[in-house]
């Protein structure tokens, strides 16, 4: 209990200390105008309050990411503690501020436009095919996960999948189209408030039903061995540091009202993001313990442990409720994760997006692929996803560390993440024998170290709008 407990008053801590610290870095500017007032269409960019944003942006960003993350990592034992605090806080925290903050002073650019701008205009090309295949799997994914919970809540003996599935996707086309103020603005404030509600819950729930949560130890605790670094990296993402969340935070750059909520909505919201994390992960490690936990992933997937802790931390009626809760986080992620590629495809192509039917010739296409990416097997959609995720982080970490060289300031706080990530992205691909090459990991860990003080030499020695050329 003593190492979930400090972890989450760090969390608290990495807000008020860290988080003001980011903050003053960039110098939010609380007179400048922002461009959902000065770009206001009535679609992407409207203004909206702080609490409004922060709601949408939790949820924008969550996902399943932040529960089955953790749960998938929880096989690590404590030690996946460290990664979702730390990594949070000193990570994900600041590249979703960086990622949503430098949008804003660019009116409201998505991450492709703000490449081109600080990495180069060909390396625009290549985050443009990053953006995209990530927000397409995002968006699949979160659509088969929460139609294979909905489908196994309903307990039926007929299988509704197909006709879930129907309606997610008729929601998404809806949602992705119409005003942003319109549904998500709207909805999405009680959704965020059920997020955090469900969260609660399992957190009481652990600590009534009595349970230990296992204290901080460094050993690695996989029942197959699998390396801590730098798989755990990659399986806790969401709840860490996420790339997703650099295609989520310009949406929001779009409606922010002022600079000064920025600390708020976009740091603000990771930090909390890890804490839901932190309580899955806790969750697992304490009602099962690693061969079971890994016994019921292998049988029913991270949703069958879902269900299992939601019924045992809160009875039959409140874990069926926890579970709508959690069922709801990927559907409104998966929105927003269409809705974001449309942006995206809109300005690479420059098709005004105040006309519907430009809206609906940019989006149906999108969703004709991820329909029949549906039939491809979920953990092999994730495993691609959690790769695509990190390079994009590793993106949008540079372009932090850019943007703030330019400007003269605390570079560092960037540069740092920039090049753990960078070096665990490249350490993987040359790793993993599923999604990358299968190299002895020993050899893989230096090559990854290799290409990320490659990059940094390249940070300081070349032109830095040619960094990554």
């Amino acid at each position: 209990m003593i190492t979930f407990i400090t972890s989450i008053i760090l969390l608290v801590l990495g807000y008020l200390i860290y988080g003001r610290f980011v903050d003053k870095t960039f110098k939010p500017n609380k007179t400048k105008g922002t461009p959902a007032h000065t770009k206001e269409d009535g679609v992407d960019f409207v203004p909206m309050n702080s609490n409004r944003n922060a709601f949408i942006q939790i949820l924008n960003i969550a996902g399943v990411g932040p529960i089955f993350g953790p749960i998938l990592g929880a096989l690590y034992g404590p030690v996946a503690f460290i990664w979702i605090v730390l990594g949070s806080i000193f990570a994900g925290a600041v590249h979703d501020y960086l990622t949503g903050m430098i949008s804003l002073r660019y009116g409201g650019a998505h991450l492709p436009a703000l490449a081109s701008r600080f990495l180069g205009k060909s390396f625009s090309h290549v985050v443009n095919f990053f953006a995209l295949l990530l927000l397409i799997l995002v968006g699949t994914v979160f659509v088969t996960a929460p139609a294979n919970m909905i489908n196994d809540v309903i307990g039926s003996e007929t299988n509704y999948l197909t006709l879930v599935l129907f309606a997610i996707f008729l929601y998404y086309i809806v949602a992705t189209l119409l005003p942003i103020d319109k549904i998500i603005g709207k909805i999405y404030p009680v959704l965020g408030l059920l997020l955090i509600l469900s969260a609660i819950g399992i957190c009481i729930g652990i600590f009534v039903i009595g349970n230990p949560i296992p204290e901080l130890t460094f050993q690695n605790m996989h029942p197959q061995g699998i390396p801590y670094y730098p798989v755990i990296f990659l399986t806790i993402s969401c709840g860490a540091l996420s790339g997703f969340h650099a295609t989520q935070s310009p949406i929001i750059s779009r409606t922010i009202n002022n600079e000064k909520d920025g600390r708020k909505v976009f740091y603000g919201m990771m930090i909390l993001e890890a804490a839901i994390a932190m309580v899955w992960a806790a969750a697992s490690m304490s009602i099962l313990d690693g061969d079971s936990l890994s016994e019921l992933l292998q049988n029913g997937g991270p949703t069958a442990v879902v269900n299992k802790i939601a019924i045992v931390s809160l009875g039959t009626i409140g874990g069926t409720i926890a579970v709508l809760g959690v069922i709801l986080l990927p559907i409104t992620s998966g929105d927003t994760s269409f809705r974001a590629a449309r942006m995206i495809i809109a300005d690479y192509l420059n098709i005004d997006q105040k006309v519907l039917k430009n809206r609906f010739m940019v989006a149906i296409p999108l969703f004709i692929v991820s329909f029949i990416l549906t039939n491809m097997d979920f953990q092999l959609l994730w495993r691609y996803f959690s790769w695509a995720n990190q390079v994009t982080a590793a993106i949008a970490l540079w372009i932090g560390a850019v943007y703030l060289y330019q400007k003269k300031t605390h570079y560092i706080i960037a540069l740092v993440p920039a090049f753990f990530i960078t070096s665990v992205v490249g350490s993987y691909i040359f790793y993993d024998p599923n999604v990358g090459l299968g190299l002895d990991i020993t050899v893989s860990n230096w090559i990854g170290i290799g290409i990320s003080t490659l990059i940094t030499y390249l940070f300081f020695t070349k032109k830095k709008e040619e960094i990554l050329l």
